[in-house]
């Protein structure tokens, strides 16, 4: 088995009544376009710099690298992780790391309010998962895995805290989903 709190387990030691393999993992549709929207970013402070320094006659190889740096650094701080759901499971890929709960055995989700808000998801396993709610708002699949594990938890009583947080999530994706359909057929 793997460390604590690693929901991935090999295929000898799995247990009857861990995570559900039998479905393919929803993902993050909107993922591609914001990895692409983080690298215009990017390249255009690089661009920016670059004509500035050139517009100046100050352009240097070190100056050059510094820019190249700066610009390589907006990258990391706008890299979108990748947010994954299977049959009781819910994974975010930064890009160093992959972190994993197991929805089935959650013992809190919290809505942490800030600059930017984010949802705090603990398993009973030592899991710990934080992204962003509007991922589950576009996407439904994700949403729907989640909110299955979520079920599973309370029902087992591992849920300790989080159901309120839950509801306001269901509400908003409910919403839209409505919204995306009424505009769909016309009725919007």
């Amino acid at each position: 088995m793997g460390r604590r709190g690693d929901a991935r387990e090999g295929p000898l030691d799995a247990p009857s009544d861990g995570p559900d393999r039998s479905r393919e993992a929803a993902n993050d549709v909107e993922w591609q376009r914001e990895l692409w929207a983080s690298v215009r970013c990017a390249g255009a402070l690089l661009v920016l710099l670059l004509l500035v320094d050139w517009g100046t006659g100050r352009i240097a190889p070190w100056r050059s690298a510094l820019w190249l740096a700066l610009a390589g650094l907006l990258f990391v701080v706008l890299y979108p992780a990748r947010v994954s759901a299977g049959g009781n499971w819910l994974a975010s890929r930064g890009l160093v790391r992959e972190r994993r709960v197991r929805t089935d055995l959650l013992m809190s989700v919290r809505h942490l309010d800030g600059i930017s808000q984010r949802l705090l998801l603990r398993d009973t396993l030592g899991g710990r998962v934080q992204i962003d709610p509007e991922v589950l708002v576009r996407n439904p699949r994700l949403w729907s895995r989640l909110d299955e594990g979520a079920r599973k938890a309370a029902a087992n009583g591992s849920l300790l805290c989080g159901a309120t947080a839950l509801r306001r999530i269901a509400v908003r994706v409910e919403r839209e989903t409505a919204h995306a359909v009424f505009k769909a057929s016309g009725l919007e």
